[in-house]
């Protein structure tokens, strides 16, 4: 692992954290109401990460009959789909993101009854902000061990979030 992954990690995850605590500042919740939709969103960008880069590789494997011919993120679960579907359609942004992970869950049984579904609670343009921080060039770019800090630093500030909640 490089310094340059880690190249403005610092800025990169106070930018992710403060557009996550708009969420309880918009909003009459508490951390533990927001800590799980909040990693959901990391997890959803994480994937869309991962899957992008491994896309083409799981099309030539399918090709070549190495992969079996299915759908290995469904379209409605992949993270820029969403935010498209948000942008043009106007369409329900909490709805789109529960669906997701409906979707996620539906293709991957580990997952089953493990991703956080709750995303009514939000008004739209609050998680509308979330989700458009972590579509940033920076982010869409990070890998595995990035997401791995991002994820280590949120669970420290939501400990401390909800000592304050307390």
């Amino acid at each position: 692992m490089s310094n340059d992954t880690f190249a403005g990690i610092e800025k990169l995850e106070s930018d992710l954290w403060e557009a996550a605590d708009n969420l309880r500042a918009n909003s009459k919740l508490t951390s533990s109401d927001y800590f799980m939709p909040v990693l959901g969103v990391i997890f959803l960008r994480h994937a869309a990460n991962r899957f992008e880069a491994a896309h083409r590789q799981i099309e030539a494997d399918q090709a070549s009959g190495k992969m079996p011919k299915r759908k290995v993120l469904p379209e409605k679960a992949r993270y820029d789909w969403i935010v498209q579907q948000a942008a043009v359609g106007g369409a329900d942004l909490p709805r789109l993101v529960t669906e997701a992970m409906t979707a996620i869950e539906a293709e991957f049984e580990p997952l089953l009854g493990v991703l956080p579904k709750d995303y009514g609670v939000f008004e739209t343009k609050v998680l509308e902000d979330l989700m458009r921080q972590f579509n940033s060039k920076q982010v869409k770019q990070a890998t595995g061990d990035v997401f791995g800090r991002i994820y280590e630093y949120f669970l420290a500030k939501f400990s401390i979030q909800k000592a304050h909640d307390n």
